[in-house]
């Protein structure tokens, strides 16, 4: 039998302690590499200079608390009002209320192209990328194609089919009024609308919520997809992320997405066999989609599935709020009851160009579009490698950088009484002179603004000229505070319970 050399037979039997103690050491060093990284985040990161609370320039684990919690728009309000026009809300993150900063986040200038969105935060698609996904070469393709069915003449072609939903929405509250039924939920009435609009529009064919009374059931599905965008934006941003996202998103989501996508195909399809005289938005594209470089069949359902949630919820989202808040504000109430019903003597009088006159109902419009902005979180985008100015601040590149809708419309330095609602404003009410106008983009800056602006105003003045020409209104819970919403990149809104009762129309 052979012997071990003793040495060996030592070397063999420490072999296994020397494996712990290296292990151990490694495990030992994980917490102090953590505790140098947040120590050198807080007090040597290039971004250290900026106000904000340390913990959130330590780590990004309380943005990603921020974000869950569904407070997101309201956390960052307070953080501002804390520490100013700029917060550090992570360690590679600023976030601003400056009016200037829209600009250079948001546009483009000599030398600086559009600013590279952070896809960590948007939602990803299946298929084809859409307007708001695209690369900065497909979106001027996209939105030179779209731009057809959003022009002036398009939208005076749609407006009959705008009026025709707009006028069963009134038909249908009379119906509930007179049936005893005069307690409405007013967000699922216009939504029921402006998704009918937006259907008809986008597919030439109405959802017929209004029809039902009820949601389509691929509304719901579109609705519980929003939701899925508050996981991604912190799965995304932790090490395998596709694992995560695997995880934590529900396999009833995954099988939403795949009905929604084959019903919006389906749709897409149905409506390019119509006629392209039809003055909706596929008819206006479908023209110009052989005499430029048109979209592909897979492009025409994402940018078709984007409208009808960009074009139907967010509408919606305004006119909730606007009916709160007037219902809230009797002053402003009284004066847009006397603007509206001065103006018209007959419902048929209520027309685009005639909504397009009344000056108190656009500076109430507008005025809650400050104050409960649809898109209430900042949209982020990444400074280019070479750094950049933003609102007097040299920004590093690299850095993740955004404008919060809702803390700049909140900010004292940009609003005189930011928290009261005042439409005189936005009239040239001189206590309101010092306001900064430009710190407010609702509909967001530059080459990726809104291409839906000039349709959202048509359906907002049209919707809330009937209403107060037909109803008088009063919330049927005064003391609820209906603004304190969850936020998951759209607000998360409760039913909005108001009292409707049929005016007396006297000639």
């Amino acid at each position: 039998m052979a012997i071990v050399p003793s040495s060996v037979l030592s070397s063999a039997e420490t072999f296994p302690d020397v494996i712990v103690t290296l292990l151990g050491a490694s495990l030992a060093l994980i917490p102090l590499y953590f505790t140098c990284l947040m120590v050198y985040n807080i007090y040597f990161h290039p971004l250290s200079k900026y106000p904000g609370p340390k913990s959130m320039a330590a780590t990004r684990i309380p943005y990603m608390q921020m974000v869950l919690s569904g407070r997101y728009p309201q956390k960052t309000r307070e953080l501002h009002q804390k520490y100013g026009n700029v917060v550090r809300i992570a360690p590679d993150e600023l976030s601003f209320t400056d009016g200037d900063a829209w600009k250079p986040i948001y546009g483009t200038r000599i030398g600086h192209g559009q600013k590279s969105k952070d896809d960590r935060f948007y939602v990803p698609r299946a298929g084809a990328a859409d307007i708001i996904l695209s690369n900065d070469a497909d979106h001027s393709r996209f939105r030179r194609l779209l731009s057809h069915a959003f022009s002036d003449s398009s939208l005076r072609g749609q407006e009959s089919i705008i009026s025709s939903y707009v006028d069963l929405l009134i038909k249908r509250l009379h119906e509930n009024v007179n049936t005893g039924n005069n307690v409405l939920n007013m967000v699922a009435w216009y939504n029921f609308t402006t998704f009918d609009i937006i259907g008809d529009l986008a597919f030439g064919e109405s959802f017929d919520c209004l029809k039902s009374s009820s949601y389509h059931q691929w509304i719901s599905i579109l609705f519980s997809s929003l939701k899925t965008g508050l996981y991604t934006n912190v799965a995304r941003r932790l090490p395998w992320s596709n694992y995560l996202l695997a995880l934590i998103i529900p396999k009833s989501v995954v099988s939403q997405r795949n009905t929604h996508l084959e019903l919006t195909t389906q749709k897409v399809k149905n409506r390019m066999e119509k006629s392209n005289e039809r003055p909706d938005f596929l008819g206006n594209i479908l023209k110009h989609n052989n005499t430029e470089k048109g979209f592909t069949l897979q492009e025409l359902v994402a940018n078709s599935s984007t409208l009808i949630i960009a074009g139907s919820e967010t509408t919606a989202t305004l006119l909730s709020g606007v009916t709160y808040l007037l219902l809230k504000n009797p002053h402003a109430l009284s004066k847009l009851q006397e603007e509206i019903r001065s103006a018209f003597t007959k419902e048929e009088e209520i027309t685009l160009d005639s909504c397009n006159k009344l000056e108190y109902c656009l500076a109430v419009l507008t005025e809650t579009l400050r104050m409960y902005p649809p898109v209430a979180v900042g949209l982020p985008r990444i400074v280019d490698p070479q750094g950049d100015m933003i609102a007097g601040n040299w920004i590093p590149g690299g850095t993740i950088v955004s404008v919060s809708h809702l803390s700049a419309s909140y900010s004292a330095e940009n609003f005189t009484d930011p928290e009261q609602f005042i439409p005189e404003r936005h009239m040239g009410d001189p206590r309101f002179a010092n306001d900064s106008k430009n710190a407010m983009q609702p509909f967001s800056f530059g080459p990726r603004n809104c291409i839906g602006r000039n349709l959202a105003y048509v359906e907002m003045r049209i919707i809330m000229a009937r209403m107060i020409f037909n109803f008088d209104m009063q919330l049927d819970q005064p003391g609820y505070d209906w603004l304190d919403q969850n936020c998951h990149l759209l607000w998360e809104k409760p039913g909005l319970m108001v009292r409707l009762q049929p005016r007396t129309i006297t000639n």
